[in-house]
Order: structure tokens, then sequence, then C-alpha cells
């Protein structure tokens, strides 16, 4: 297959369904194997960690073909998209055979576990000419979207403050377990790795700011758990943010919140106006003022063009978590066409949530302010 910089290879795109196979069987391969049916690809087959492994995934995900071996999975002509479903460290490694065999690639967060390989990635994209996405969905639940339009055209004012979190009690019991908690596998971070990206990245796409610099502890409750011992990972962290606008805020992250399954908020504070998302319930944005604050329901009739893309569904019929991600896949194929699509998180975000996660991690071992890199790229 050549890349999508070939004009050739753009046509034949443009005029087939794609092509998509997934690395991994578990849970989030499920969500983007759905979310591929959705946007009309072919799904073409599963590998996972063995021959047995990935006859187990295609049985779950409903595919035809279970590889040998990832490697083999990249080498079929028949592959456009590959989704990188797979533990954390597992990633980079993934994403870099997948490119250099030509293919697109969608690959699950965190992008990698060390700043250097995702800075390999992202260099690999630009080399190959591929299309690479990382799924931070929930940039694409309209209201969202929604919320970055009233913030662009000014409506909030000065940006003053951010307040917003991300709360979850799936591993509240020490007999609660799981492959993340382990740092061999998952990497260095894991609550923050895993859901404080999507909190940052929702933070700085909302505003189109950027976070400067943090201040950070975490808290590790469990080090040990069902089947691990000296579990280093964290289940919670707290931060103080600054921006680049000068805009001041406070974040915090849970995988250990009594009763939050998976409550992600961010309230934003203007001059003259705040916007709040729960993504708990996302069809509305609350639109606090002095007077006169308002709930401002999911209508595409009334929403900004972006916003209205999104809403596949008349008002008064909820879109959800996986309407978002259907979406987000959607973009990313149609960016392997070459198309544009705005705000389609590519592995350059990836990298910026790389390394927030190590200023987190670096702030809390030194008890102070960290400076996070600056973005290479531009704000989208």
């Amino acid at each position: 297959m050549c890349h999508n910089n070939d004009m050739t290879t753009d046509v034949i795109l443009a005029q087939r369904p794609l092509g998509a196979a997934f690395v991994g069987g578990g849970f989030m391969a499920e969500v983007h194997s759905r979310a591929a049916r959705s946007a009309r690809a072919t799904l073409v087959g599963a590998a996972s960690s063995s021959p047995e492994s990935a006859r187990r995934a295609a049985d779950r995900l409903g595919l035809t073909t279970a590889y040998d071996s990832p490697e083999a999975l990249f080498a079929d002509d028949a592959v456009d998209v590959v989704h990188i479903c797979t533990p954390n460290t597992t990633h980079a490694a993934f994403a870099l055979a997948a490119m250099d065999a030509g293919r697109h690639v969608i690959c699950e967060k965190p992008l990698a576990t060390s700043i250097e390989d995702a800075e390999a990635l992202v260099e690999r994209v630009d080399a190959t000419g591929v299309t690479a996405t990382v799924p931070f969905v929930y940039r694409y639940h309209p209201m969202v979207r929604e919320a970055r339009a009233k913030v662009a055209a000014g409506e909030l004012g000065t940006l003053l403050t951010i307040h917003g979190s991300y709360l979850q009690d799936w591993l509240l019991s020490e007999t609660d377990d799981d492959w993340r908690v382990d740092s061999a596998v998952g990497g260095p971070s894991r609550a923050f790795a895993d859901i404080g990206s999507h909190l940052c990245d929702l933070v700085e796409f909302v505003t189109g700011d950027r976070i400067t610099r943090v201040a950070a502890t975490k808290r590790t409750i469990f080090s040990e758990r069902a089947t691990h011992r000296d579990i280093d990972t964290e289940d919670a962290v707290a931060l103080v943010v600054e921006t680049a606008a000068g805009a001041i805020g406070t974040l915090l992250v849970s995988q250990v919140a009594p009763g939050r399954k998976n409550r992600l908020a961010i309230e934003i504070s203007g001059s003259a106006e705040t916007i709040l998302f729960d993504q708990e319930q996302p069809e509305s944005l609350w639109l606090g003022r002095r007077a006169g604050s308002e709930l401002l329901m999911r209508d595409p009739a009334l929403l900004s063009a972006d916003a209205a893309r999104l809403s596949v569904l008349p008002a008064g019929h909820p879109l959800g978590y996986q309407d978002a991600f259907n979406a987000f896949v959607a973009d990313s194929y149609a960016a392997a066409r070459g198309e544009v699509r705005e705000g389609l998180p590519t592995f350059a975000d990836g990298l910026r949530a790389v390394r927030i996660t190590a200023a987190v991690l670096e702030s809390s071992a030194q008890g102070g302010w960290v400076d996070v890199p600056a973005y290479a790229g531009t704000v989208v």
C-alpha cells in the first residue's frame, strides 16, 4: 500500500471502503470495531499476543480473520487502517511498525509511555505521510464543539479560571485489579495518563489555550491489589495549572471516587460568562452569567456549524460516548482518504498529552512547579 500523499492511492481509497484491522481484543477494541462498522469500513481481522488470543479477539469482535501476529496483520495489503488497542507499553512499537508498513493508524492513548517514544512517532508520521490519530473522543460531543465555538467567538470574555475533574470508581477496592496498575505494562502513570490526559486535552481544545506549567501531587491508595504487588502507579492526582493566556485552574483525577463511573467535567470561566460541560450529561451546556444563567440543550438548528455537523440525531434523541467515538473514527478515515476534518486529534496531540503527563509526574516527585514544554504544532 502507498501512503496517502500518493494521488493514485487517494483515488482508490475514496472509491472503496477502507480495510480496518485491530490489534488487541478487549473492551476498547470492541468500541473501535463498532465505530469502524458505523463508518462503513471493511473489518478485515484481528491480531493479539498469540494466535490463540487472536482467534478469541476475532470471535469477540465478529471478524473472520485471526492473524498469527501483529506483523502479519501489518503486512496484509487488505488492511488500510490499523487500530491499536493493546497495553500501553506496546503502543509505540506497534504504531511504528504499522506506519512503516504504510498503514494509517488509530492508536489508543497514551500514545507512548515516554516523551522520546512519542516524539519518534510524530516524526515517523511526517516521514511516512500516513494519517495517525489518537482517540481523544470527548472532543466529538456536539456540545463540546459548541463550547469551543463560544470561547472562540469571545462570548466568555477574558479567560480567568478553569475547574475540571475526571472521576471514576472502578479501582475503588483493593480487590479491584487490572493490568493498568502494573507500570511494566501500563507505564509510569496510570490515572493521569489514562483519564487525566482526556481532561487536559478537553481543556485545551475548548479554550484554544495551553497549559504552561503544573504543580501536582499524586497518591497510590493501594500498593497491593488482588494479583499485583508493589504498585507504584497512582490512583489519584490533584494539580494546579496555569495557561499561556494567564488563566489559573485546578484539576482532579481519580479512579477511586465512589459512585463516579465516568464523570468528566470542565468549567471554564471568563470575565463575562462561564461554560460547564459534563460528559455524563452530554446533551447540554450550562452557561453561567451574573444575571440570566441558562441550560443550553443540544438542538442542531441552534448550534454552530461544527457542533451541528456532529449532531447526527435530532434534538431530544440523546447522543453519547459511542456516538462520539463513531464520529472520531469516521473523521480519521476521512483524513486517510485525504480529506480535512476540523478538530481531529492526531499523534501530535498524543505527544502533547505525554508531555503533560511527564510534567505532572516530575512535579509530584519534586514538590513544586514544572513547566510543560511548548507545543510544537498549532492549536487544533
